[in-house]
């Protein structure tokens, strides 16, 4: 490497320093903007902003959701000309009434909103939270909304598979992962070569899950067989165990790149996947979910067994992916006489 010495020096420095404030101070993101009506409030309402947004909230996918929650509050507040200190519980009840969302995100809209205006609060920018006395809109969830794939169409949909290439057995591994360990597709995609090992007695994947939690699952012994055949097709039977387990492909040249696959390029395969085995469009990654669950259970698996292999924090979440009551009312249906 060439040495730089005065003017070169210096100048090369310059360069340096402009792209590097290129990138840092160049025209931000929307995301990374505070809101106009939190920065009139003050020094403190944007330091609750960034508290709140950056510091309290972890997961990617809940700051997004609430950042676009509060984004749309502070938006009607500030057209109807009110400050921060001067928004009243009235107002927060205008905005979700004239809401056109469904109840279950109305409930996260005035959840987001109750949690940053308790920061503010806390950091004396308001005295009282407006949003605390609110009340949100009754919803009790009986049935998860996520459709139930069959037996006899996840029967189909592996048996469509063309496993005579490396994508088709890709593609096989990661739909029995989701089949036989009622993992969800985020967790799939997070897998890495170290994640996939063998105890001695039996093979594991251990998922990492939403939340911060990891979980060590016992592989059986076909899908063993699947994810083996799949290392060796893909020569990555060696591989580092930090590398991604399963990686995407060079558009239609079905040659594996290093890149990991991701939550979403999953998705779209096994849509894909869906497709050309003629099944219903509606069915996606977390009906596999949905159908192992119920399988078990109407094995007469002890909810307790099931809840932990879903990885169920309280076990009405479990039952929710219960479809056995919907069989119930069919055949309660058939039967009127009309």
């Amino acid at each position: 490497m060439p040495q730089l010495h005065g003017g070169a020096l210096k100048k090369s420095l310059d360069k340096t320093v402009v792209c590097i404030g290129r990138q840092a101070i160049g025209t931000p993101k929307r995301s990374s903007v505070c809101p106009e009506l939190v920065t009139r409030a003050g020094a403190a309402a944007r330091f609750a902003w960034e508290e709140f947004i950056y510091g309290k909230i972890r997961n990617a996918h809940t700051r997004a959701a609430y950042e676009r929650a509060i984004r749309g509050f502070l938006t009607y507040c500030d057209a109807l000309e009110k400050p921060l200190p001067a928004v009243t519980p009235r107002d927060v009840g205008s905005y979700l009434d004239g809401l056109d969302r469904a109840p279950a995100t109305k409930k996260l809209h005035l959840s987001a909103i109750r949690h940053f205006f308790d920061i503010l609060v806390t950091r004396h920018v308001i005295m009282l939270n407006p949003a605390h006395s609110v009340r949100g809109e009754r919803l009790q969830v009986v049935e998860g909304k996520t459709p139930e794939i069959t037996i006899q169409q996840a029967r189909t949909l592996m048996q469509s598979l063309d496993t005579s290439n490396v994508v088709g057995v890709r593609d096989r591994a990661i739909i029995a992962i989701l089949i036989y360990t009622a993992a969800r597709v985020g967790a799939v995609a997070a897998l890495r070569h170290g994640d996939f090992y063998d105890l001695g007695d039996q093979h594991c994947l251990r998922f990492s899950e939403k939340g911060g939690k990891s979980r060590e699952i016992p592989v059986r012994h076909d899908l063993q067989r699947f994810i083996t055949r799949y290392l060796e097709v893909s020569g990555t039977v060696f591989a580092s165990e930090a590398k991604p387990l399963f990686r995407t492909t060079i558009r239609k040249t079905k040659t594996l790149t290093q890149n990991p696959m991701t939550a979403g390029d999953m998705y779209r395969m096994v849509k894909r996947r869906i497709r050309n085995a003629g099944l219903p469009s509606r069915l996606s990654p977390h009906s596999f979910r949905v159908a192992t669950i119920t399988d078990l259970l109407e094995q007469g698996v002890a909810l307790e067994d099931v809840q932990n292999l879903a990885g169920h924090a309280d076990p009405r979440t479990t039952r929710l992916y219960d479809r056995r009551k919907r069989l119930v009312t069919r055949n309660i249906v058939e039967r009127i006489s009309v």
